[in-house]
C-alpha cells in the first residue's frame, strides 16, 4: 500500500478535517487508509461529498469534543483577522489544532525534508532543488504549496529528499516539521489581513527554523532588511545559517555576481555555474532562486558538480517569467504569478522596454515599491479593481491606460509594442491577486497564453494567406 494512502496514528479514532480543497481531501482519504473515522467540514457541498465518497461523514457541533485533532486546511484563518468559528470552538474543547505538513512529517520520517519559504520565488526554488536533485541523480519528491498536497506523494525509500514549498499559512500550524534544510528566500509585505502586521507574517515564517533540531541547516537568502536581520539573529543562537545574495559573495555562503554563480563555503569563493543565458532563471530574482536552490543541495551534502548539473535542463514552471510568443519583435512574457507588487519588481527588472499590463484585486500597502522601476515602462495597461489606484499612484511616472480587461490591455499593448518597432516585452505582472475576474493566477495566466495563442494563429493566417 502506498504511503500516500495511510496516516495510522489515530487508527480507530475521530478526526476532523476542516477544508476540502486538495489538500483537505488528501488528509481525509490518507486518515481513512490508516483506520481512522474522520468527519469532515467544508462550506462547499460538493467538497463535502467527495469527502464523503472517502469515507469520512459531515460533522456536526457536537462531534468537536470527541476528536483526537483537527486538521486545518491552509486557507482557514486560525487566529486573524478571527478564527473560523469552528477552529474557536475546537480550542474551547481541547482539540489539538494541527495541519497535513505536521501529521505528513511524521509519515516521512526519516526521509530528509527541504522547507523552502519567503514571500517570492518559493515555488521556483523549490521546482529547482526539486529538479537539480534528480539531476545529481538523487531520489527526490515535490509537495506542498507549490500545488500537490503531501499527502497525494507516493514515497520511496528513506534516502528519498522531500522537497517541500512551505506558505506562511502552512507554517502558521506547524507544531513538529523539522527540515534537514530550511531555505528563506526573502521578506516583504504580504497576507497582513491573514497574520495582523508584518511582524505576524514574519512569525509564521520564522517557525521553519524554530522546529529545527541543533544538525539542521538553515539557508538565508539576506538581500532585504528583515532576512539580513534574522541572518544575524540566528548566527548569534549559534545556527550559523549559510548566506545567500545577489550583487556579492556572503562570506562562507553563496553569491551571484554578473550572473555567475559563486561559492564560498570552504573559503575563497569560487566559480561554478554561469547563469547568463539560462531562460528560465532571468532575472536577478531568479539568480537568488538558483543560489538558495545550490545552497539547499550543497546543505544536503553534494558537491558543487552534482549541485549544478542539473541547471541547463531547468525549463522553468508556467506563470512565473514564462514566454509565451513573439510577434516580431515583441516577446510575450506571462508572470501571472506576480500577485504583489514586489514580484511585479523583479519581473520589470528583467527587462528594458516594457509594455506593461497590471492589475487585480490589489493588496495591503499600495504600489510604491514599484516606483522606481517604472523607467522601464513604455506604457502601462491597467485593468481590474485596482486599475485607478495603480493609475492614481505610478500615472505620473509612466503612461498608463485604463483598460479595463485582460484581452482589451494585451491587444493595446501588442498594437504599441509594435508600432514602436524596437526589440521590447510585452509583459503580464499584475502586482495584484487575481480574485476580481478570475478565480487563480492560474486561470489568468491561462486566459494570457491563450489570448497570446489566438493571436499569434491569426498572425499566421494572415501570412499564409
Amino acid at each position: 500500500m502506498p504511503l500516500r494512502t495511510a496516516l495510522c496514528r489515530f487508527r480507530d479514532r475521530r478526526v476532523g478535517v476542516l477544508g476540502l480543497a486538495r489538500s483537505g481531501l488528501a488528509v481525509a482519504r490518507a486518515l481513512r487508509a490508516g483506520g481512522a473515522d474522520v468527519v469532515a467540514w467544508d462550506d462547499d457541498p460538493a467538497a463535502l461529498q467527495r469527502a464523503m465518497e472517502l469515507g469520512a461523514w459531515p460533522g456536526e457541533p457536537e462531534d468537536l469534543a470527541e476528536l483526537a485533532a483537527l486538521v486545518v486546511s491552509p486557507g482557514v484563518p486560525t487566529s486573524l483577522p478571527a478564527p473560523h468559528p469552528l477552529v474557536a470552538a475546537a480550542r474551547a474543547e481541547g482539540v489539538p489544532i494541527t495541519g497535513d505538513v505536521d501529521l505528513f512529517a511524521e509519515v516521512a520520517a526519516p526521509r530528509p525534508i527541504v522547507g523552502i519559504t519567503g514571500t517570492n520565488g518559493k515555488s521556483t526554488t523549490s521546482a529547482l532543488v526539486h529538479h537539480l536533485l534528480l539531476a545529481a541523480g538523487r531520489p527526490a519528491q515535490l509537495g506542498g504549496n507549490i500545488g500537490r498536497p503531501v499527502f497525494d506523494l507516493v514515497l520511496g525509500g528513506p534516502e528519498e529528499t522531500i522537497v517541500l514549498e512551505l506558505s506562511s499559512f502552512q507554517l502558521e500550524l506547524a507544531q513538529s516539521l523539522a527540515c534537514r534544510v530550511a531555505v528563506w528566500l526573502n521578506l516583504t509585505p504580504d497576507h497582513l489581513d491573514r497574520h495582523g502586521d508584518l511582524e505576524g507574517y514574519a512569525a509564521a515564517k520564522r517557525r521553519i527554523f524554530e522546529l529545527q533540531g541543533p544538525s539542521d541547516r538553515a539557508v538565508i537568502g539576506i538581500d532585504d532588511p528583515i532576512s539580513a536581520a534574522l541572518a544575524e539573529t540566528l548566527a548569534r543562537k549559534g545556527r550559523a545559517p549559510l548566506r545567500v545574495s545577489v550583487g556579492r559573495v556572503p562570506e562562507g555562503g553563496v553569491g551571484v555576481v554578473d550572473g555567475r554563480l559563486l561559492d564560498a563555503l570552504e573559503g575563497e569563493a569560487r566559480p561554478v555555474a554561469d547563469l547568463r543565458g539560462l531562460r528560465a532563471l532571468k532575472g536577478a530574482h531568479n539568480q537568488q532562486n538558483a543560489a538558495a536552490a545550490y545552497a539547499a543541495l550543497r546543505a544536503l551534502g553534494l558537491d558543487p558538480a552534482e549541485a549544478t548539473a542539473g541547471f541547463a535542463s531547468f525549463t522553468g514552471l508556467p506563470h512565473r517569467m514564462e514566454e509565451v510568443g513573439r510577434i516580431g519583435k515583441v516577446t510575450l512574457v506571462n508572470d501571472s504569478k506576480a500577485t504583489n507588487p514586489d514580484a511585479a519588481t523583479r519581473s520589470l527588472g528583467a527587462f528594458e522596454r516594457v509594455y506593461w499590463i497590471a492589475g487585480g484585486r490589489a493588496g495591503a500597502g499600495g504600489f510604491a515599491a514599484l516606483a522606481p522601476f517604472m523607467t522601464r515602462v513604455r506604457r502601462g495597461f491597467v485593468i481590474g479593481e485596482a486599475a485607478e489606484a495603480i493609475a492614481a499612484e505610478l500615472g505620473r511616472l509612466a503612461p498608463l491606460e485604463r483598460s479595463g480587461t485582460l484581452e482589451v490591455a494585451l491587444d493595446a499593448a501588442l498594437a504599441a509594442a509594435t508600432a514602436a518597432g524596437e526589440e521590447a516585452v510585452v509583459l503580464l505582472a499584475p502586482a495584484c491577486k487575481s480574485f476580481d475576474q478570475f478565480k487563480s493566477y492560474e486561470q489568468r495566466g491561462d486566459a494570457f497564453r491563450e489570448l497570446v495563442r489566438a493571436r499569434l494563429a491569426g498572425r499566421r493566417a494572415e501570412v499564409e494567406a
